[in-house]
Order: structure tokens, then C-alpha cells, then sequence
């Protein structure tokens, strides 16, 4: 039986890259894994994981071998008419390998492969203890850490993310004999910087985390990251509301902290004057604090910052805080003031000097594009157009504005205030900002239908802009951020239910382009916007069987697709489907193979079988009843209604030969085929379906 005892490995730094310390951490834990699994050493995981904190860096495993397995080594050699001479003695090529294997030829063994026999020498040799290759291992781990800037210090040659002081490598009760950047192995870690600056002393790796707890340092991050969710949502229950927890600013403050404490904190009302979004973004972009908000979700004036100690004296920590938001909240607070002194219309007058895009002029010009699609859009969704138009031609002025000068996020956000102070509609002040929706990947889209016009308008112009001035991405190259336009573009179209042809859409967004590609048209960019759909659907389980189905029928209205997409997925459960779908692929096959054009006439009195004039009446039956429900894009139903076809498609495929010597009956059954798969094909190309 192997004999195992627990592992622990800590490298000790200076306070490593807060965005990073996840990713370094988690290669640093794979890197070791890696290691012992690379060289055949067993251990047990269990419920272990990537341990860390600013500090530090620790892997602890709950069993590892002590040593490898037994290394069995299987070198081939020459084979036997090479190996030996008409006499049968050795040749030099036997002799030679022989002597490399530090062997006599007599002592090879023979084995035989599809050439022949040959020599071969097998050996097996014990394992290396573990402690031996941990050093390797390290190094190796190390190595492949995603570091593209290694930090060097004192007068030494290695580098390393932050400078390293200490290291601790224990396998059970034993410190493994190694040295890396410069520090040997112990057993002596260190606590918290301020609360327990001295050495932390390990017996065993279980004590490793219970230990440092006590010494004020929480090395789970999972715990870490528990304690502020605690921490702050009582802080913040206390102050009358609750926090606003953003999953980024979390995971970096966890980043930040090895023994985290919620501080209360506030700001002086006068302040909530400024757009709420203006002073969040501060707080947490900034600062890592974490805003408290009411029931109805307004900003309040309270704040929780994560101080990483426990003060003797918490007010002075909370005045600390409170003293470096103050400043920026007062920056806010004169830009926002000094903005609603220019006014929207003022902002919008200096877009006409800022460049767009070398070929596609200033973003006034672009403004201009989108305030026209914008018009022709609402007419279709049967809205107002002239609300659409003035919600557009100020959409892009806050761009101008020094809220959002300093505030880059705010975009959309800011132009919606000052719309509303300037006595805009509400409708037209809420667009502006909805315009930008989605924001992110699994934002909502906007959600006022002036909003979503503006949205699919906006996108339009990107696309159909990007494309003509030759901006199409390329690897990871998308400057103009083309691919998350085109999915925002998809999503507003079918999530808003918004039965547009994107074909005419696209088509109109290039006429109004000043920049034409030559070899760039609107199915280009349709297509586009299709890849992106692709992974959209992909990510809520549909597979590309069926996606590929509804695509080869269907580009236009996005909500019609959707349909198609929902219709196909409920057919391929039904017990014919894969039986039509392969029947349907045998259609096409057929009908790709004639010469000319494919008879569209059908003549009954040149039916000689009955299958034939069954599948004939079942058809006209299918079509009369399908129509309707193709009509009122009843896709499910219609399918159904198809299915129930598949007795008499195979019993014709059973007892009928299309192509017999007769041409008049050859081309009445290629044209009932052609009915057929015409119909079947109707909702989407099944024979996708068929493997």
C-alpha cells in the first residue's frame, strides 16, 4: 500500500498584483498538480484548492506519495536482420545499442511488431522520493505562472511577480530540503503585517490554515470573501439600507485583505445632488467601497469600506475613508454643475470637431446616420419617429460633457440627466442612456421600445460603418468592438420582438456609410451577426444540428428564427424525426443529381404503385393543413402535422424506384419528391438532423 502524508507548499511575497492573484494563484496550484501527476507520484485531492492572500501563495494537498512508483523503461532496438550477420553474431548497430544500454546483447529480450522482430531492452528501476523531485516541481510550476513582467530585486538574476521572503515546504512532518529565490525551506511562515508581524510556526501541514487564522490571516479565499459579504451587509443593515455588492470590486478587495473589517462611513447629503451612478462609480472604481442604497435602490449617504485590520481606533480609519472619497465627490459635483450650466445643445455643436473614424467622419456625422435609421425604425414598430430622431441626435452629446470626460462609464448615463433637467421628454431622456444596452455580456437589452430603436440603430451604424471602412475583426483584433455590437444588434432584435428584416436593415445602414468596401455587402455583415447568434444559442443548450437547420432557411426576422429554432427543438424529440430528417437528405441527394430543372408538375395517371399515390394524397393532405399554421408561424404544430407523414415516405422509398428507364414516370415521382421535401423543409432544413 502507498504510504502518504500531507503536503504543503507556501511562497511568501511582497503584496502580489490584486487583479492577477486568482489567475496566479490557480496556476501556481495546477502547476504543482501537474508536477507530481507528470512524474507518476499518487496523491489525493480531495476538497483541495488554491490557497491565498495578498502575501502569499500555498498549496496544501491532503496526501502525497512519498515516493514514485517503480520506473519501468521499454527502449526498441534494431530489428533482427539489421541486428544480426548470416553467421548470427552481433553487427555494430546491435552492438552499439547494447553498449548504450549498459548491457551485454545476449541479455536483450526480442519482441515483434507488424515489421518483424526486433531487440528491445526493458528495465525497471525504483522510484525517486518525493522530496527529491518537490524542488523540480516548484521550478517547473513557477516557470509556467502567467507573469509578463517578472520583478527583480537585490543584485539576483531571477524575478518573480513581487519579491519573495519566505518559504515554507512540508511533506508531513518533514521540511523538504530546497531554496528558491533566494529563501530556503522552513517551516516558519508569517502572520498579518500590523496585527501579528512574527513568524508562524508549522508542525504539519494541517495546521496550516487554523494556524494562520490565529496569527490574523485568512489564507481561504473563500472565507476571506464570505466574511465581507457578512461584514458589509451588516454594516450596511445597520446604516439603513443595503450594500450594493459588486462581484469585481468584491473580488478585489478579497484580493486586497487577509484579515478584512467592515467600516462604516459617510458623506455629506448635499452630495446625492450628483447622478447616483457618478459617485458608485467613484466609490468602487476607485476606492473599493462599497455603497449602501435604499429600498428603492437610491444611493444614500453611507458608505462601507474594508479596512484590512482591526483598529484600536476604528473612527480614525473611518475618517481616513471618509476624507479621500470627499475630493472626488467634489470633482463630480463641479463637473456636474458645470455641465448643466453648457446644456445638451451646446455639447452637441462640439461633436462636429471630434473625428469618428478616419473615413466615416466626425462622430456628428455619425449621429446624423443613426438619427435617420433611427426615424426609419420607429415607423416600422410603430412608434413615434420624431421622438426617435431627437433622442438620437442627442445621444451622442454627453460625449462632450466633463462628468463624463472623467467618468468614461457614465456614457449614456450623463446624457440622460442633462435631458431630463433640460426638460426633454422622459422618454427621450431614458433612451439616451438605453441606447447603450446591452452593456455587458448578460445585461438586459433597453427596456422602452424608443430605447431599443436607438440601440438597434446605434449598432446598425457601428456594423455597417466598421465594415466599410475595413474594420472587419480579425483574431482577436476588434478595435471597434464589431462582434459585441452584432450581438447587442441580435439580441435587441429578438428579445424586443421586433420583427425587422436585418437584411434591409444592414442594407440601408451601408447606403448611408461615406465609406464603401468593395468587396463588403449587407450579406457580409448578415452573416456576421448570425456567427454571433450562433454562440448565443449555444450557450442555452441548442445544438448546432439545429441551429444549422433554421440558418439555411431563415435571415431575416430574428424573432422568426427564434420560432423555427423552438419548432425544430420540439420535433427532433418526436419518434420520426430522424427517420423524415433522413429521408428528406436522400430527397435532396436525389434531386441535386438531375440534369436541368426538376419537374413541378405532377400528373396522378402516371402513378403505377400505391405507395406512390399514397404519399401523393398524404402530401396534398400535409400542405392543405400546414399552410395555415406556416401561415400564423404555428412552426411546432406544422411540424407535428409533418411528422405524421413517415408511413407513407417509407413505404414509397420501400417499394418505389425513382429513377426507372420510363422518363414521363421518372419525372412525376422527382416532382412528388420535390413537393415533399419542399414542405418538410419548410420550417427549417431537417435533414441537418440526420446523422
Amino acid at each position: 500500500m502507498t504510504t502518504m502524508s500531507p503536503l504543503l507548499i507556501e511562497l511568501g511575497t511582497e503584496e502580489l498584483p490584486v487583479k492577477a492573484l486568482p489567475a496566479l494563484a490557480q496556476a501556481f496550484f495546477d502547476g504543482v498538480l501537474d508536477g507530481l501527476a507528470k512524474r507518476g507520484i499518487a496523491f489525493e485531492r480531495g476538497e483541495a484548492k488554491p490557497l491565498y492572500t495578498p502575501r502569499r501563495l500555498a498549496v496544501r494537498l491532503p496526501g502525497v506519495a512519498l515516493e514514485q512508483p517503480e520506473q519501468k523503461s521499454e527502449v526498441l532496438g534494431p530489428y533482427l536482420n539489421i541486428a544480426l550477420d548470416a553467421e548470427g553474431q552481433p553487427t555494430k548497430a546491435l552492438q552499439g545499442f547494447a553498449a548504450k544500454a549498459g548491457i551485454d546483447w545476449t541479455a536483450l529480450e526480442k519482441t515483434t511488431d507488424n515489421k518483424g522482430e526486433r531487440f528491445v531492452h526493458r528495465s525497471v528501476k525504483p522510484g525517486a522520493s518525493t522530496a527529491a523531485l518537490l524542488p523540480d516541481i516548484l521550478r517547473e510550476a513557477i516557470a509556467a505562472m502567467p507573469i509578463p513582467k517578472p520583478m527583480r530585486w537585490g543584485d539576483h538574476d531571477y524575478g518573480f511577480a513581487r519579491p519573495v521572503h519566505w518559504l515554507v515546504l512540508l511533506l508531513g512532518k518533514d521540511v523538504v530540503a530546497a531554496e528558491l529565490f533566494g529563501a530556503s525551506a522552513d517551516r516558519m511562515s508569517r502572520g498579518h503585517r500590523f496585527m501579528h508581524d512574527k513568524p508562524v510556526w508549522f508542525s504539519t501541514p494541517e495546521d496550516y490554515v487554523e494556524s494562520l487564522r490565529g496569527a490574523k490571516v485568512l489564507v481561504d479565499p473563500d472565507e476571506r470573501r464570505e466574511r465581507i459579504v457578512l461584514e458589509v451587509t451588516d454594516a450596511a443593515r445597520a446604516a439603513g439600507g443595503s450594500a450594493r455588492i459588486d462581484a469585481g470590486i468584491l473580488e478585489e478587495v478579497n484580493g486586497l485583505t487577509e484579515w478584512p473589517k467592515a467600516v462604516a462611513c459617510s458623506f455629506e447629503r448635499e452630495f446625492l445632488a450628483v447622478p447616483q451612478e457618478a459617485l458608485i462609480a467613484t466609490m468602487e472604481a476607485n476606492q473599493k467601497f462599497f455603497p449602501v442604497l435604499d429600498a428603492e435602490g437610491k444611493l444614500g449617504e453611507h458608505f462601507i469600506g474594508i479596512a484590512n485590520i482591526e483598529s484600536k481606533d476604528e473612527s480614525e480609519v473611518r475618517k481616513g475613508y471618509e476624507r479621500v472619497i470627499r475630493p472626488r465627490f467634489s470633482d463630480a459635483k463641479f463637473f456636474f454643475v458645470e455641465d448643466m450650466k453648457q446644456g445638451l445643445s451646446s455639447m452637441n455643436d462640439g461633436l462636429a470637431t471630434v473625428k469618428y473614424q478616419d473615413k466615416l467622419g466626425s462622430i456628428a456625422d455619425k449621429v446624423a446616420r443613426v438619427a435617420a435609421l433611427a426615424e426609419a425604425i420607429a415607423v416600422q414598430v410603430g412608434i413615434d419617429p420624431a421622438q426617435a430622431r431627437r433622442a438620437a441626435e442627442l445621444s451622442k452629446a454627453d460625449l462632450q460633457s466633463r462628468l463624463v470626460g472623467e467618468f468614461p462609464e457614465l456614457q449614456g448615463i450623463a446624457g440622460r440627466y442633462y435631458a431630463a433637467v433640460e426638460n426633454e421628454s422622459l422618454d427621450v431622456a431614458h433612451a439616451i442612456d438605453e441606447a447603450y444596452m446591452p452593456r455587458f455580456a448578460g445585461d438586459a437589452i433597453a427596456p422602452s421600445k424608443l430605447g431599443q430603436v436607438l440601440a438597434i440603430a446605434e449598432r446598425l451604424d457601428t456594423l455597417a460603418g466598421g465594415f466599410a471602412a475595413g474594420l472587419k475583426p480579425t483574431g482577436n483584433k476588434d478595435p471597434f468592438a464589431l462582434r459585441r455590437n452584432a450581438l447587442g444588434l441580435a439580441r435587441t432584435l429578438l428579445e424586443g420582438g421586433h420583427d425587422l428584416l436585418l437584411h434591409g436593415l444592414i442594407e440601408r445602414a451601408l447606403e448611408l456609410q461615406p465609406a464603401k468596401h468593395p468587396e463588403i455587402g449587407s450579406y457580409d455583415i448578415t452573416q456576421f451577426v448570425y456567427d454571433r447568434l450562433r454562440g448565443y444559442y449555444a450557450d442555452r443548450g441548442v445544438a448546432s444540428v439545429q441551429f444549422d437547420a433554421v440558418e439555411n432557411v431563415a435571415h431575416d426576422s430574428l424573432p422568426d428564427f427564434d420560432h423555427r429554432l423552438n419548432a425544430i427543438a420540439e420535433f427532433a424529440k418526436l419518434p420520426e424525426a430522424e427517420a423524415l430528417a433522413a429521408a428528406n437528405k436522400r430527397i435532396r441527394n436525389i434531386l441535386k443529381k438531375v440534369e436541368g430543372d426538376v419537374p413541378s408538375d405532377i400528373d396522378a395517371a402516371l402513378f403505377a404503385e400505391n405507395a406512390e399515390r399514397d404519399l401523393a394524397d398524404a402530401v396534398n393532405g400535409a400542405i392543405a393543413d400546414t399552410d395555415p399554421l406556416l401561415e400564423s408561424r404555428d412552426y411546432v404544430t406544422a411540424l407535428g402535422r409533418l411528422a405524421r407523414l413517415r408511413p407513407q415516405v417509407d413505404a414509397f422509398f420501400d417499394g418505389v424506384m425513382v429513377n426507372v428507364d420510363d422518363v414521363a414516370v421518372r419525372n412525376n415521382r422527382l416532382a412528388l419528391l420535390k413537393r415533399l421535401s419542399d414542405r418538410l423543409g419548410s420550417v427549417a432544413a431537417i435533414e441537418h438532423l440526420s446523422i
